[in-house]
């Protein structure tokens, strides 16, 4: 029987990524992501929302992006799969970490949140030809198309 491992979230960084670097050169970044739930409570009526906190690595090419262009604040869509990890901590116990190995992410939300990198400010043309829109599995980046004609402020 075939099995899948799939998530997909769309949130805000807690925090800055965290951005190192393997032996190899291969770049590893990793995020704290939060996803938040909000209904309306049956019993009073009032408004209610839980926040869900998520560990996310990337890797490659990906990472590299996710270190220059996000920050916190940042609303980003990421794809990937669950992963978890078991370690003994100093007592001997083991231990286990539930994360998210993402295999693709987008920005998303306006200007001040993502799309630019991170100490180098430009302007909407700059932004434009240099912040990917989108990383797929491949880690490549996909160009954006022309939009000379449209008004409207996009990020990347």
């Amino acid at each position: 029987m075939a099995s899948v491992n799939k998530v997909i979230l769309v949130g805000n960084l807690g925090a800055d990524p965290e951005t190192k670097y393997l032996p190899s050169g291969d770049a590893v970044a990793n995020i704290r992501l939060a996803t938040t739930d909000r209904w309306k409570d049956k019993a009073s009526g009032e408004m209610k929302e839980a926040t869900e906190w998520h560990r996310i690595a990337f890797f490659g090419r990906l990472a590299q992006i996710v270190g220059e262009y996000l920050k916190k604040g940042s609303q980003v869509y990421v794809e990937g799969r669950i992963r978890t990890r078991k370690w003994q901590d100093k007592d001997g116990q083991d231990r286990y970490s539930t994360e998210i190995v993402a295999d693709s992410m987008q920005m998303l939300g306006g200007r001040s949140g993502s799309g630019e990198p991170r100490g180098e400010p430009m302007g909407a043309r700059a932004a434009e030809s240099k912040a990917p829109a989108a990383v797929g599995p491949g880690g490549a980046a996909k160009k954006p198309g022309k939009f000379d004609d449209m008004e409207d402020d996009i990020p990347f």
